[in-house]
């Protein structure tokens, strides 16, 4: 646990700079630490970017062996020759979460949600209800959506109210690199293989999301999936109190909240309508640890369905943006995994109508779970980025594939030949990074180029007319 007296007068390092470790670089600055800002990777980072911190980028230097402690950005992987020299000289290393909690009020309520797919989507969610639950309150506390979804924790860690509520989105990544991690209710919402080439393993990726719940006490609430067999081995592992949601009323595991086909059921009698236009039963998952994580925090049932009523979704997520030539087209740029394309697919429920732009950089895990669900639902893949080829040797002819190279000239390929009535889907199941920052730069330029599409043929029609 990071401790601010432990440190008084010593040197700080961030290790990345990234969004976390500017974030961790501001607030060491803030709380008067001399901070060195060490970046490996081959970008330049100004060195003014942060005034008063000391910066290096494009690898690290020795000057790093100078400083006393260290904040690891999420993205550097634990085996990296740079994290096991500082372990073998016993440095001490800590998380960017590890460094906020320590500068926030000590009574915070977090509420953190991980999972191998639909994180976002449950933390913007019960955001939205906790604003709901906050204004029926009529307190004046602050809900903060904080993490993985956004903005850094460290952002805003020393300047947030007394009393506040912070819903975190936590990855994998940053759960694995915190060694003390106490949210006040903590929600697993499923495992599937994922980041197995950061991790090496799927024992390892599992190891790091039960760290969401490692250091909870009895005071403190757990909810996860019981439909999710990997979550279901874990639920002996708490100390805190358990809590489950599953799509079925009957199930071998006790159920405190379920769905009947239209609402989420809770065992003391609550009853709510999920969130509208969200399409697919791992929605209603979502909504059912939303709601969920709302109760045990003492949320009523009129909140939380204000919450949902008043909640539309998220960007890149399934996100129906444009209908072209007949043709609706959704961004599903979040869906950087197999299982999250898995489930685009099936909610999307759509008979051989699919053209789906898959590919990108890829995560280690095979793409051939993918097959039964591309023969029901595709009539077209459009395979785009650096796991084109290796998709294609998996997949074999399980469905017509077109080598497109990028999201333009897949975009290109779809128009040309796909029919009103079709379905356009970008759900790469591959992190973005061969060809674009992130996966949000790679939702937005697929949007841009759909919509100038369809922009510039909305301009033929009325120039003829």
């Amino acid at each position: 646990m990071f401790k601010h007296s432990d440190f008084r007068g010593k040197k700080a390092c961030v290790l990345g700079g990234g969004k976390s470790g500017l974030a961790s670089a501001r607030l060491l600055k803030r709380k008067g630490f001399k901070v060195l800002l060490s970046d490996g990777g081959k970008a330049q980072i100004p060195s003014n970017i942060i005034g008063g911190v000391e910066v290096e980028s494009g690898g690290h230097t020795k000057k790093i062996f100078d400083c006393d402690f260290f904040i690891k950005s999420p993205g550097i992987l634990p085996t990296s020759p740079i994290i096991k020299k500082l372990k073998k000289l016993k440095k001490p290393i800590f998380s960017e979460i590890e460094l906020a909690i320590a500068y926030a009020p000590k009574d915070i309520k977090i509420y953190a949600i991980t999972g191998t797919n639909g994180k976002t989507t449950t933390t913007e969610m019960l955001s939205e209800v906790m604003r709901c639950h906050v204004k029926e309150e009529g307190k004046n506390r602050k809900v903060y959506t904080l993490g993985n979804v956004g903005r850094p924790f460290a952002d805003v860690a020393d300047t947030m109210q007394k009393g506040s509520i912070v819903v975190l989105e936590i990855s994998s990544y940053q759960l694995e690199d915190s060694a003390y991690f106490r949210p006040y209710a903590a929600a697993l919402l499923n495992i599937t293989p994922d980041h197995l080439e950061h991790h090496g393993s799927l024992k390892k990726y599992i190891e790091a999301k039960a760290r969401i719940f490692k250091d909870q006490k009895n005071t403190d609430a757990f909810i996860f999936n019981a439909d999710d067999k990997l979550c279901v081995k874990l639920i002996n592992k708490p100390k805190s109190r358990a809590f489950s949601f599953s799509l079925s009323p009957t199930h071998p595991v006790r159920v405190d909240v379920f769905y009947d086909g239209d609402e989420i059921i809770f065992a003391d009698g609550y009853r709510i309508k999920p969130p509208k236009n969200l399409p697919g039963l791992h929605n209603i998952e979502n909504a059912m640890a939303a709601s969920l994580l709302a109760f045990v925090g003492g949320v009523s049932q009129k909140a939380i369905q204000k919450g949902f009523d008043a909640f539309g979704g998220i960007e890149h997520r399934i996100e129906y943006f444009a209908e072209h030539k007949g043709i609706k087209c959704y961004n599903d740029s979040k869906s950087t995994n197999v299982d999250s394309t898995i489930i685009a697919l099936k909610a999307l429920q759509s008979k051989n109508k699919i053209w789906l732009i898959l590919g990108g950089l890829g995560k280690g895990a095979p793409y051939t779970p993918l097959t039964k669900y591309l023969e029901k639902h595709c009539k077209q893949l459009m395979l785009i980025g650096a796991d084109a080829g290796q998709i294609k040797k998996e997949l074999k002819d399980c469905v017509s594939m077109t080598d497109a190279g990028n999201i333009a000239n897949a975009v290109d390929g779809v128009f040309a030949k796909a029919k009103a009535g079709d379905i356009l889907l970008l759900s790469p199941a591959c992190a973005s990074f061969d060809q674009f920052k992130n996966f949000e730069e790679r939702g937005k330029i697929f949007k841009e180029i759909v919509l100038a599409k369809k922009n510039k043929r909305t301009k033929k029609r009325k120039e003829k007319k």
